[in-house]
């Protein structure tokens, strides 16, 4: 049953976020015209470091994407002229990747991981010699 949980939690959060940025991005027509936009996230807060913020833009900029706005530590909004789109085929990056983390966000996915792990047999060996 707890196991469910922590899947629920991610799902509202994740509708709360999508109900927000649609209330921070309202675009009329114009705003629109020529222009592309996307939102580049961070699942453990890399945009709170000023570094990775200047990393992520350099990178972007590659592709043509100007930074827009920072929502908070999890979110940054770019946009681009479509013109751009003729320059995709050179990226070095995937230009319309919206995810974005540092070495030491794969390296805590790896310890939350393997912590997981141990839990789940901790207790799979905990129950099994009840």
């Amino acid at each position: 049953m707890s196991g469910a949980i922590v899947p629920l939690i991610a799902a509202t959060t994740r509708q709360r976020q999508m109900r927000e940025e649609e209330r921070m991005t309202c675009y009329n027509k114009n705003d629109l015209e020529g222009w592309e936009f996307k939102i580049v996230r961070s699942q453990f807060g890399s945009f709170r470091n000023p570094e990775n913020i200047e990393k992520l833009c350099r990178e972007e900029a590659r592709a043509g994407w100007e930074m827009l706005e920072k929502f908070d530590d999890y979110r940054i909004r770019f946009k681009r002229c479509l013109d751009k789109r003729a320059m995709d085929r050179f990226a070095e990056i995937d230009p319309y990747r919206t995810g974005y983390e540092t070495g030491l966000s794969a390296v805590m996915w790896i310890i939350i991981t393997i912590t997981l792990l141990g839990v789940g047999l901790g207790l799979f060996f905990l129950a099994a010699n009840r």
